[in-house]
């Protein structure tokens, strides 16, 4: 992937037109088949992987008549990237030149994205000869093909070129194809598409003509370039994949193209989905600010500015919630993450003149949020409802309006508003409440309630949702925001993430093994998702419930090495045995950038870093356990400036660079 244009093959690296084959640009399949014939046969791919996020490389062999032995003379490397670019090399061994014919079937629906993620594609479409290529028509849209050297025959009704090419021995040649996007139609038009319900997709094209992007055309990489180097090279290796992963997620904003954020993944999420794209920079904070404040302003531009009930919130789709409750709202997230993330990058160095530049956005978020808790006539009051305005009531939204308040206030203080005191006053109220009304005690130890319906009666299941009440932020000094749950509730909590029912030794799954509705392959009833599983580990971790949080971090990283370290958003959440393997969800996105943000949050989080960058300090406390042996963490971004830790395998950590002046704090 390099958004907006992606390529999606099997290890084969043959362009069938099954599935999601294809080459992509701007939400169309610009290519669906790019299938190669050498010597009459299909060359035997014996290996084939992604070496980078936008770039896949494939290996094999040809066979060619009459050869003997088992030995081949000839071989073929297939280096595809994702901008429509496409190098095949033919390379021989032979003590003899050979003549080799090539033929490469060219074919394309220019089908929308989302109608080929569901299985909809559209019929295949005549070519014609264009240049020194194929050129195919569509409404309003052209894909082109080009080939150099140019082919010596092209029919464009079977959709083939050909080559008679001349390998001198021990030589090479290559034919190198370029895929290309036109359009003529007026500005605005472009694919509607279908989608997984709630989520969004790839912007469409607009007027003009689309070349292939090149690597100069990618938005910079909005984090620092960070390194982990640990006695389990494996968390080495998802480290870096993540990171790659989330590289070739990063889009810039259209509106204004210096800013980048991150797309939800694909292929149900091509495009900005808010919340998502919040909870990505926020787990990337420790790689530096810049990711944060490109996500706040992309979504501050869209933030509604009307005079109404909807004043201050950030638009975003409705989200399947499981068996147990109605869709969620990602804009009711967003607007409650947005106040949180502002107040967290400026304890990690967001530049004053940035603060002040979002801080209008916030307050409106934090307006929004006073608002809609405490209308006249509503059943329960001062509760965040989510998505209706009279209900239900999720626990994890109340954490979010927690979170949002007390690091709002934090963030307030700073630049001197009266408005702080009001915001904490309200978080305390709601504390006392939250604590009365949905947690539930039982002969087990109680539990927190899912939700409240409209009428305050609470439903009693239990979903990694709760893992978000451990999620309580950053304030001043290092020190974290207070929860909704007092501490016995917390150590409760703690206990029941980490049982077997919660806990399927790959991840925590979505909802409880033992809960009614369970679907180990439901992806809000069962599924391990990655992000909520970093969350726990995280919020477990800061609770002082180490071996917890050691235990969920360890199963994630054992997952990953099944997914070849890059972990989908979710897999099923079956029990974990000896001789297993955590099983795919057919519905997940990957690569998805709350799985790999979360992939990075997980790793770091272990050196329990806590910065103050107004105040000068930074403190480090890590999981005395050291459940990944030693580590060493490079290139990480406090104050804008290169920060280094190292962890010892008995959990002592030791600061190796930092930014100058900034001081260890307890």
């Amino acid at each position: 992937m390099a958004l907006p244009a992606l390529a999606v093959s099997p290890a084969s690296g043959q362009l069938t037109g099954q599935g999601m084959d294809g080459f992509y640009r701007d939400g169309r399949r610009v290519l669906s088949h790019c299938e190669l014939r050498v010597a009459g046969g299909e060359p035997l791919v014996v290996q084939g992987r992604l070496t980078a996020a936008d770039r896949a490389r494939f290996v094999g062999t040809i066979r060619r008549t009459g050869e003997r032995g088992p030995d081949p003379d000839l071989r073929m490397e297939r280096v595809r990237t994702a901008d429509g670019t496409e190098r095949i090399t033919f390379l021989s061994s032979a003590t003899r030149p050979v003549k080799l014919p090539v033929e490469i079937r060219l074919q394309t629906d220019l089908a929308e994205l989302g109608a080929v993620a569901v299985g909809l594609p559209g019929p295949e479409l005549r070519a014609a000869v264009h240049g020194s290529g194929l050129r195919w028509s569509g409404p309003g849209v052209h894909a082109v093909v080009t080939a150099d050297p140019p082919p010596e025959d092209a029919l464009a009704s079977a959709g083939l070129l050909r080559w008679e090419l001349e390998l001198p021995a021990g030589g090479r040649r290559t034919i190198e194809l370029r895929v290309a996007l036109e359009q003529t139609a007026g500005p605005g038009s472009g694919p509607t598409g279908h989608r997984r319900a709630g989520d969004a997709r790839i912007p469409g094209p607009r007027s003009g003509t689309f070349a292939p992007r090149t690597r100069a055309d990618r938005p910079p990489r909005p984090w620092s370039d960070a390194r982990l180097e640990c006695d389990d090279p494996r968390a080495d290796a998802l480290l870096a994949a993540g990171l790659d992963d989330l590289y070739g997620l990063a889009m810039r904003d259209p509106a204004a193209p210096a800013d980048v954020c991150l797309a939800g993944g694909f292929p149900w999420r091509c495009g900005l989905a808010p919340a998502e794209a919040l909870w990505a920079a926020r787990m990337l904070l420790p790689l530096g600010t810049r990711l944060a404040a490109g996500t706040l302003r992309a979504l501050a531009r869209g933030q509604q500015a009307a005079p109404g009930p909807d004043f201050g919130r950030i638009p975003g789709a409705l989200r399947d919630a499981g068996p147990h409750a109605p869709p969620s709202c990602t804009g009711i997230e967003a607007t409650l993450l947005f106040p949180a993330v502002l107040a967290e990058a400026r304890r990690w160095g967001l530049p004053e003149p940035e603060i002040e530049r979002l801080l209008p956005a916030a307050e409106r978020c934090l307006r929004w949020l006073r608002i809609v808790s405490d209308p006249v006539g509503r059943a329960r009051s001062g509760y965040i409802p989510d998505p209706a305005p009279d209900g239900p009531y999720r626990c994890e939204t109340q954490a979010h309006a927690h979170r949002a308040a007390l690091l709002g206030a934090d963030l307030l203080d700073a630049c001197g508003s009266a408005d702080a005191a009001v915001l904490r006053e309200w978080a305390a109220e709601l504390r006392a409440r939250f604590r009365r009304d949905f947690w539930l005690e039982d002969r087990a130890g109680g539990r927190p309630a899912a939700l409240l319906t409209a009428d305050g009666r609470p439903v009693p299941y239990l979903g990694s949702a709760a893992a978000h009440l451990l999620d309580t932020g950053l304030l001043g000094g290092g020190a974290l925001a207070p929860g909704l749950l007092d501490a016995a509730q917390t150590d409760q909590l703690a206990r029941l993430l980490s049982g077997p029912a919660m806990d399927s030794g790959w991840g925590l799954r979505g909802l409880g093994a033992k809960e009614s509705g369970y679907n180990p392959f439901g992806h809000r009833s069962g599924a391990v998702r990655v992000h909520e599983t970093a969350i726990a580990a995280a919020g477990l971790a800061a609770a002082g419930h180490e071996r917890a949080a050691a235990a969920l971090t360890r199963g994630v990283l054992d997952a990953a090495e099944s997914f070849g370290h890059r972990l989908p958003e979710m897999y099923a959440g079956e029990q974990r045995t000896a001789d297993g393997a955590p099983v795919p969800h057919p519905a997940a996105c990957r690569p998805a950038a709350v799985s790999a943000a979360g992939a990075v949050h997980i790793l770091i989080a272990l050196a329990g870093l806590r910065p103050d960058v107004p105040a000068g300090t930074v403190s480090v406390r890590p999981l005395g356990t050291a459940p990944l042996g030693a580590m060493q963490l490079t290139g990480l971004s406090i104050a804008e400036q290169p920060f280094a830790v190292r962890i010892s395998r008995l959990g002592m950590g030791m600061v190796e660079a930092a930014a100058e002046g900034l001081q260890l704090g307890s």
